[in-house]
């Protein structure tokens, strides 16, 4: 296959680059604890400075896989429930995979700063918004889950201009970054008990060791 034909094909969906792969506890968010294959996407133009997954933003650092290879990929694991990560996984169209998954019986949920359209079927959207590319509209009525990553105290009001966005019953969380988590924590813990419409989200997979 020449890259002409392989760029037709990640354009259609059929081909995604993939950074990794694995088998593991969901360590974030509403869906932490739970048992969960990930599928990391390689490509990202949204470029938060304190992205703990730089390796993750050139998409041609990373092997092109066919979504019935990804399927395949997701078998290995036992948990039905399946995470689309990146890099930035709007950035492709996101069909067929989902088709794929959704034929395994996979529970799909999908981790995205909604900085492009969506494309896919999910079961389960995380809407992270991040300052340098902000969310597609459609987002704030279609996430499940909005969750604010805390770098700074600025960012509490970045937090409530995208809270008051989403939908009613959107699940609202905060997280600090981690390189951050000493300076902040004492803040998000006061600002969630001033504001009990918020649930802290951490990070537990990096206290429990696992990718």
């Amino acid at each position: 296959m020449n890259r002409l034909q392989q760029k037709d094909l990640v354009v259609k969906g059929q081909l995604l680059p993939v950074m990794e792969h694995f088998y593991t506890i969901q360590g974030e968010g509403y869906q932490s604890g739970k048992a969960a294959y990930f599928v990391r996407l390689g490509g990202c133009t949204v470029g938060c400075h304190w992205c703990d997954v730089k390796d993750s933003w050139e998409a041609s650092d990373h092997p092109l896989m066919d979504v019935e290879e990804i399927g395949k990929l997701t078998l290995n694991g036992k948990a039905d429930l399946v995470v689309i990560t990146g890099g930035e996984p709007v950035t492709y169209n996101l069909d067929p995979l989902t088709k794929q998954l959704k034929s395994l019986n996979k529970y799909l949920a999908m981790e995205t700063s909604g900085a492009f359209p969506l494309t896919g079927e999910w079961d389960w959207i995380c809407l992270s918004p991040k300052k340098n590319k902000p969310p597609q509209e459609e987002f704030y009525q279609l996430a499940h889950e909005l969750k604010v990553i805390i770098f700074n105290k600025d960012d509490f009001k970045w937090a409530e201009q995208h809270r008051a966005r989403v939908n009613a019953d959107c699940k609202l969380y905060l997280q600090v970054e981690w390189s951050k988590s000493d300076s902040m924590m004492p803040f998000v813990v006061e600002y969630v008990k001033n504001n009990p419409e918020w649930t802290i989200s951490v990070q537990s997979h990096k206290y429990i060791d696992v990718p």
